[in-house]
């Protein structure tokens, strides 16, 4: 592949949506660098496995710089890793709160803040976030009260960093899922999880991918955040 492929970045990138991210993006004929706590070393000479938890402050600038050294270039960012922990909000320990903002915050102000660096340089680059969207509409089934306070504030950076950047090539954009069917949901919950959207069942991997790339392709949309929930932020 030429050295002029584009190279994306994909957090969260061992299984789920992070791991149908990487497919995809290789598929358009990407070089990807995909980082996990867990990831597999990869013989692709066109995809670059970094392990690291996302929560710890370096490991987001290291996946960029290992990403440069290999590829030389970052164009896209895609924002996935994060934790999710449902609990009563006066259930919450400190440890669930620093967990869950080191991960979901830290990692995205940490990474972000090293390919935008990198971006720069080009005049050109694109940064998309995979928030929820119990930031908008929570869901009184779900409490989920330090989701909607880390990926509410990953959704609002989203704008301001757009804002910030438009005049330097570099759009920033959102996609907000609802619950979708990936391994972290046991199979004889779906039915239940599916109940909770107005379309009636759970997002599939491949639509929230849909939506990445959509936006990967959509050079004139900034600032967005795009909803991929079966309907759930528009009201039940």
């Amino acid at each position: 592949m030429s050295d002029e492929a584009k190279v994306a970045v994909v957090s969260g990138g061992s299984q789920g949506i992070g791991a149908g991210l990487v497919r995809a993006f290789l598929a358009s004929g990407y070089r990807v660098a995909a980082g996990s706590r867990s990831i597999a070393p990869s013989d692709d000479p066109n995809l670059l496995t970094v392990s690291g938890d996302i929560g710890i402050p370096e490991t987001g600038p290291e996946l960029v710089a290992r990403t440069l050294e290999r590829f030389g270039r970052v164009d896209t960012l895609v924002n996935n890793a994060g934790v999710f922990a449902a609990n009563a909000f006066t259930k919450y320990s400190a440890d669930d709160y620093s967990r869950v903002i080191a991960a979901n915050l830290g990692g995205f102000f940490f990474t972000t803040q090293a390919a935008i660096a990198a971006m720069v340089g080009r005049g050109e680059g694109h940064v998309v976030s995979i928030t929820t969207a119990l930031v908008s509409q929570p869901l009184s089934a779900v409490p989920s009260v330090l989701a909607s306070l880390s990926k509410g504030g990953v959704d609002a950076a989203t704008r301001s960093l757009a804002i910030e950047y438009a005049s330097r090539g570099i759009r920033v954009n959102a996609v907000a899922p609802g619950i979708i069917k990936t391994p972290m949901h046991a199979p004889e919950a779906h039915e239940a999880l599916g109940a909770l959207h107005p379309v009636g069942r759970m997002g599939e991997i491949d639509e929230v991918v849909d939506a990445v790339m959509f936006l990967e392709r959509a050079r004139f949309v900034t600032g967005e955040t795009l909803h991929v929930d079966g309907g759930q932020a528009a009201g039940r």
